[in-house]
């Protein structure tokens, strides 16, 4: 039984609709897991990792890699440390902070990325293909402005 399946006839409309995202992208999500785990024998942490890397060449400090992966400190050092080790990411000091260092993709670590993010890119093309490139859009747009409205400050009301 999925996340869905909680919601009944009487629940409101955008509550099912809720958590009927919520499965999908569960459902997704796990494919797309077992899916890099069995062709690249890798995780998607560490493809989320490498994939914030790839967008800063230059490389980014862990602080930052932390706050763009919205996980722990500890968590990306365990992966980094990983990636280090296979030779895919390395460490280079930062001028001027003898405890700070950033962390960017090596030559191996892009290569392999890329192959990985073309993969990657077909899986979640695969899908979302049983909706024409009109339901896309639309899809897509529709969620964009669920997303305008959950950034926007909240007004607060008069009890």
């Amino acid at each position: 039984m999925d996340i869905e399946a909680r919601a009944h006839s009487e629940h409101p409309e955008a509550l099912r609709l809720w958590l009927r995202l919520l499965t999908c992208t569960q459902l997704v999500e796990k494919q797309v897991r077992t899916l890099l785990r069995d062709r690249f024998d890798t995780t998607l942490p560490r493809f989320d990792l490498m994939a914030q890397l790839e967008r800063a060449p230059e490389g980014l400090k862990m602080n930052e890699l932390s706050r763009r992966m919205m996980v722990t400190g500890g968590n990306v050092t365990g992966i980094t440390d990983q990636l280090v080790s296979e030779g895919l990411v390395e460490r280079i000091d930062v001028a001027g902070d003898r405890r700070a260092y950033r962390v960017r993709l090596t030559a191996k670590g892009r290569k392999q990325f890329h192959d990985m993010a073309r993969q990657h890119e077909e899986w979640i093309v695969e899908a979302f293909s049983s909706l024409s490139d009109k339901e896309i859009a639309t899809l897509h747009k529709l969620l964009g402005k669920v997303k305008e409205q959950a950034n926007a400050p909240r007004q607060e009301t008069a009890a």
